[in-house]
């Protein structure tokens, strides 16, 4: 009984943030509603997609919303694995799901009008035309990890309850829109970024990233004192903390655009990209684990 009151202790919310939850459960609700939607209408869609998606989804609840949150707030390495999943796989899962048509599907029915999607996609276009440019969004993404790691405004973001929610936001939106981009599933005649492109914006990413790492893994100073301030979770030298999180920072994030560009290079030679125009609810290009 002891274990499992300490398990569900783990699983609950640190410090409890209903946007996190909502969004969350809203973006879980929706999927599952298209999805039955889906199903009864005879449209398959497999295992692995709603797989992803939803793994994906739990990620990040279980960064922000469980115990490890507080770990996050006080070790400078679980930090840099919190912003690795919610910049990098978290979003990774879920655009590799292609989920657009299932959560469209799931909408309410005004919404799903034509005229209701008219209305949102008019809304949204400008700023999302903008931020997945092809020249933005890799500096967006890039920038976005250098940003908050500039020591005083992680200092004030990590000591900043409000702060600190804008950043891990900011993180999971930014990396939502770069591996939509990248992982897109319509082909270029459809609208998609050309495959080019995709593998170019995985590839420019990936040396900023490994210099900021290095950085971090080999520097001989203490960067970021506000763990020093705060307390560590445990009791781990600053340096080697430190340290831990660079290799965080360097490779695991690299290997997130290597594994990007194979899935794109997959794509090209299987043939999956000539998707049939007009079928936007079965989408045949890049993401399918």
């Amino acid at each position: 009984m002891l274990e499992f009151e300490q398990m569900m202790g783990v699983l609950l919310p640190w410090e409890f943030s209903p946007s996190w939850i909502a969004a969350c459960l809203l973006a879980a609700g929706l999927y599952l509603r298209g999805l039955q939607r889906h199903r009864h209408q005879g449209r398959a869609v497999g295992f692995w997609r709603p797989f992803a998606f939803l793994l994906g989804v739990g990620a990040v609840y279980a960064v922000t919303q469980t115990h490890y949150d507080y770990l996050s707030q006080y070790m400078f390495f679980t930090h840099r694995a919190q912003h690795l999943v919610l910049h990098h796989a978290a979003p990774f899962l879920i655009a590799l799901a292609a989920p657009l048509p299932v959560l469209a599907a799931g909408m309410s029915s005004r919404l799903r009008h034509p005229s209701g999607r008219a209305a949102i996609a008019r809304t949204l276009r400008p700023a999302y035309r903008l931020l997945q440019h092809p020249a933005m969004a890799p500096l967006l993404f890039v920038g976005l990890i250098y940003f908050w790691l500039i020591p005083e405004i992680h200092f004030d973001a990590m000591l900043s309850r409000e702060l600190y929610q804008i950043m891990n936001w900011s993180m999971l939106l930014d990396g939502l829109l770069f591996w939509f981009l990248v992982l897109d599933p319509r082909t270029p005649q459809q609208g998609g970024l050309g495959y080019g492109m995709r593998i170019l914006a995985l590839l420019v990413v990936i040396p900023p990233q490994i210099l900021l790492g290095a950085y971090l893994t080999f520097s001989e100073n203490v960067l970021f004192d506000v763990y020093a301030v705060c307390g560590r979770a445990w009791p781990l030298s600053p340096l080697t903390d430190q340290q831990l999180g660079g290799l965080i920072t360097w490779i695991p994030a690299s290997m997130m655009s290597v594994a990007g560009v194979l899935i794109v290079i997959r794509a090209i030679l299987s043939g999956k990209g000539d998707a049939r125009p007009g079928q936007p609810e079965q989408p045949e290009g890049v993401p399918q684990p």
